[in-house]
């Protein structure tokens, strides 16, 4: 039996390292989910700040007057929008 020793060794020494692999990767695993959650915070930001530059911009166009054609097709359907959806909520409401 003492052939079987240097396998037993060796795969125990393997083993050690596959545990030590695997917590490195569990640890790196933790940083890159705090990472992420991090950046898509960020995102949600940058969108919400999109939509209030957006909706500025849209007030300063309404407010100036100055539309064109395209502006006032584009507002009507938003407002059309915004009524379809007043309404949705209304009869879920009202059920």
């Amino acid at each position: 039996m003492p052939t079987l020793e240097p396998q037993i060794k060796n795969i125990q020494f393997k083993i050690q390292q596959l545990v030590k692999l695997f917590a490195a990767l569990k640890k790196e695993n933790a940083r890159l989910n705090i990472e992420k959650e991090a950046l898509q915070k960020k995102v949600t930001d940058y969108q919400e700040s999109i939509e209030q530059l957006q909706q500025q911009v849209e007030v300063l166009k309404i407010s100036g007057g100055n539309w064109n054609d395209k502006d006032k097709k584009d507002f009507e359907k938003r407002i059309a929008g915004y009524i379809k959806e007043v309404d949705k909520c209304i009869n879920l409401l009202s059920r």
